[in-house]
């Protein structure tokens, strides 16, 4: 059974994890959630573990009972400035700047961070699996993210962002090598295999 938080429950912790990392195109985004100690949701678990249809039914029973939560994105450009390990962090931080109350500690799903505000914090590799805020949060930034996605496949749906919210599917790299990439794209990243070329 995994743990509402990481620290003791009488503390005012909040859970932070992100989703979109590994995409090649859109934002990263984040969420950061406070959970109150009567918090219950037997199903609640890591986001990749859920069905989509799961995510988006527990979506709104983790808002009902949050105490606070906060969601943001750091979109493309940012992501090919400051790189996807920075941009990352940068979101849980806007994430937590939005939630209504401070927390006392942190708990940070995978294995880096920068302090914020100065408030404790522990990294927890695999925390969406283990605290119960984490997987939370898990599940908010990963549905926030596809909706994000699916607006921006009604415009570009060459690319099939409808289905693979962006991943490195070989669909969606099918569209990258006969559309040539979009202002959604990260260019950073390495859109299409080595052997092959952008058709621009």
């Amino acid at each position: 059974m995994k743990k509402l938080q990481r620290q003791h429950t009488e503390l005012l912790e909040a859970g932070t994890d992100e989703a979109g990392r590994g995409c090649l195109a859109g934002p990263v985004t984040a969420a950061a959630v406070i959970l109150p100690e009567s918090f219950e949701l037997p199903y609640l678990n890591d986001s990749k573990k859920l069905t989509d249809s799961q995510r988006y039914a527990l979506r709104p029973m983790i808002e009902a009972q949050a105490i606070c939560f906060g969601i943001a994105h750091i979109f493309q450009d940012e992501i090919d400035e400051i790189n996807i390990l920075n941009a990352s962090i940068k979101a849980m931080h806007l994430a937590l700047d939005k939630l209504k109350f401070t927390p006392s500690f942190i708990a940070v799903d995978g294995n880096r961070f920068k302090t914020y505000n100065n408030i404790p914090h522990e990294c927890v590799i695999k925390g969406d699996g283990k605290y119960l805020n984490i997987a939370a949060a898990s599940v908010l930034a990963k549905t926030y993210r596809d909706d994000f996605m699916k607006k921006l496949d009604l415009d570009h749906p060459q690319y099939q962002w409808k289905k693979n919210k962006g991943y490195p599917t070989l669909a969606h790299r099918e569209g990258i090598q006969k559309y040539g990439i979009s202002e959604h794209h990260r260019t950073s990243f390495q859109l299409l295999p080595k052997q092959l070329k952008l058709n621009f």
